[in-house]
């Protein structure tokens, strides 16, 4: 094999053509596994897109609530995309080779979707802290202005964190194996296959961790901590079950995308206790199931949402159904005449 020479601060770097991801290759029923990865990718597009369609052309739905959540699906949509498609691939065309470049450019696509979907899901918990701990003062604190300066600055720090640690991966030398147990171009698969100093690129993914995983996790158990105190001070029963119904949608997104990921990432980067085919299958479940079901718990949960989405799909049904029927009724006209 041919490798690529590089030189940096008087040292050899040593960057191969590409990385083979061998993730699923010992699998007994791997065709089963892509055909249901395939349902969760149409699911994910479609349902994402509703969401985000459904928010687009309603203006009533332009809130900062709803300017969070159509950033989550946006979000979901691309996390999903930047995976499942080439898993797919790899497994149809029996071609598991990806060149270097394109690996870290996935690797930096899905960690900056990682990253933004944990931030996503702190953006909403902060919208249920100030409806309900500061309802008289929310439509001045969270503005559409102020929510649309967070999802910006969210997105800007998760590009440049990525980015940083996307670009310090062209420093490794890779002069022996070029197999990366994942299911994608994974960040702690690829940099231990390094035959140089790695403990830059460690001490990142420990970063990035804190970042994607503890900090948002922190802020969102932070938050209902608050929301808690302010319910219990409530007098009516009937206002705390109602202020605490609103988070419900919240609490099984948190709950589906933090507690699958980091048990998994915990056990297998830093104790490496779980079986390496058992990681990647969890791995790959937890990081494109969420995509799949946060559109549907949303539309299913919200009423604004679920009550928008039906009401479109109710007037492009009636409108299918006037369409057909009008020639009906030109011909049926033109026959009364002529009698």
């Amino acid at each position: 094999m041919s490798f690529l020479r590089t030189v940096l601060n008087h040292s050899v770097i040593i960057h191969p053509p590409g990385f083979y991801v061998i993730g699923f290759q010992t699998f007994t029923f791997i065709s089963v596994y892509f055909i249901f990865l395939a349902f969760v990718y149409v699911v994910t597009v479609l349902f994402n897109s509703l969401v985000i369609y459904v928010i687009a052309v309603n203006h009533c739905l332009h809130t900062p609530k709803f300017v969070a959540v159509v950033n989550l699906a946006v979000i979901d949509l691309f996390l999903n995309t930047c995976t499942i498609p080439s898993m797919i691939k790899a497994f149809l065309m029996k071609d598991n080779f990806i060149p270097f470049n394109l690996c870290l450019l996935q690797m930096f696509v899905y960690y900056t979707f990682a990253t933004l979907e944990s931030y996503a899901l702190a953006i909403l918990a902060y919208d249920r802290l100030i409806a309900i701990c500061f309802p008289l003062r929310q439509n001045s604190i969270n503005t559409l202005r102020s929510m649309s300066c967070i999802v910006s600055l969210t997105w800007s720090s998760a590009l440049a964190i990525t980015a940083f640690a996307t670009s310090i991966m062209t420093r490794l030398s890779f002069c022996n194996s070029v197999r990366v147990y994942s299911y994608f171009c994974d960040y702690a698969p690829v940099f231990r296959l390094s035959c140089n100093d790695n403990s830059m690129q460690w001490w990142v993914a420990s970063l990035l961790t804190f970042i994607i995983l503890v900090g948002p996790f922190t802020f969102i158990l932070l938050s209902y901590i608050s929301i808690l105190v302010t319910v219990f001070r409530m007098k009516s029963l009937d206002s705390r079950v109602k202020a605490l119904a609103t988070c419900v949608e919240h609490l099984i997104l948190v709950a589906i995308f933090y507690f699958p990921t980091t048990i998994i990432f915990a056990i297998g980067f830093y104790l490496r206790l779980i079986d390496p085919d058992q990681r990647v299958l969890s791995l790959s479940l937890a990081s494109c199931i969420p995509p799949c079901i946060n559109p549907i718990v949303y539309s299913l949960k919200t009423k604004e949402l679920k009550i928008r989405a039906l009401a479109l799909i109710r007037q492009n049904t009636t409108g299918t159904d006037q369409g057909k029927r009008k020639p009906w009724k030109v011909f049926k006209r033109k026959v009364t005449i002529m009698l």
